[in-house]
């Protein structure tokens, strides 16, 4: 494979520096929530985020990820009734009483209405190898750790274009491949709920660990 040049503009230090403070600032008001608008969202605006989702580091560049979205009602439907079974039982017997204190705050329970309130789902898939043109497995590198980039890059476009979402983990998430017809090589990573907030939208009220508490400069 041939190197080709690096396509890299540097900012001025100015520049940089005030750029970086107001992506800090953003991000920092980014929450989330579980009680969306069905207020339609521009489907371009979910594919250019995927887009950047796409544009994310991995391991030997294999892009080990699946991307659907989701926006059929019915389809969405589906989606919520198998979720909310399996959260059913989350609560009823596989959390820990550590756990379950653990999350009292946020207020969650096994009722997930955001499922199908949210104009789009977007299901995230993390392939643990590929297929070549003649069928021969190839060994995805880092693939976890990949797809938990480019989903982090994915939230963070979503916020920047005026959205909100929801990370949503319902255990196991077996349900999501069978619904969506992915092959078996692909594993279910992560559900990201998309859209606007309800008009009514409340979050809980938390607090993030200090920047210094968490970041050290040796």
């Amino acid at each position: 494979m041939a190197d080709q040049p690096l396509n890299f503009k540097p900012l001025t230090s100015a520049a940089s520096i005030d750029f970086a403070a107001k992506h800090a600032d953003s991000l920092e008001q980014r929450r989330t929530v579980r009680s969306f608008s069905p207020e339609p969202v521009p489907e371009t605006v979910i594919v250019n985020c995927l887009r950047a989702a796409c544009a994310a580091p991995s391991g030997a560049n294999r892009q080990p990820w699946h991307f659907v979205v989701v926006r059929d009602s019915e389809k969405k439907r589906a989606i919520r009734i198998a979720a909310e079974k399996e959260e059913a039982a989350f609560y009823r017997e596989r959390a820990s009483k550590e756990w379950l204190e653990a999350l009292a705050p946020l207020g969650t329970d096994a009722n997930k209405p955001f499922l199908e309130q949210a104009p789009y789902l977007i299901a995230i898939f993390q392939q643990r190898f590929q297929l070549d043109a003649q069928g021969n497995r190839k060994k995805n590198y880092y693939a976890p750790e990949s797809v938990g980039i480019a989903t982090g890059i994915l939230i963070s476009a979503l916020h920047q274009s005026g959205l909100v979402c929801l990370t949503h983990t319902p255990s196991p998430m077996g349900f999501l491949q069978d619904l969506l017809t992915r092959p078996s090589h692909e594993r279910p990573y992560l559900l990201l709920v998309v859209g606007y907030p309800a008009q009514d939208a409340m979050v809980p009220e938390i607090a993030r660990k200090p920047t210094a508490e968490m970041v050290s400069i040796v």
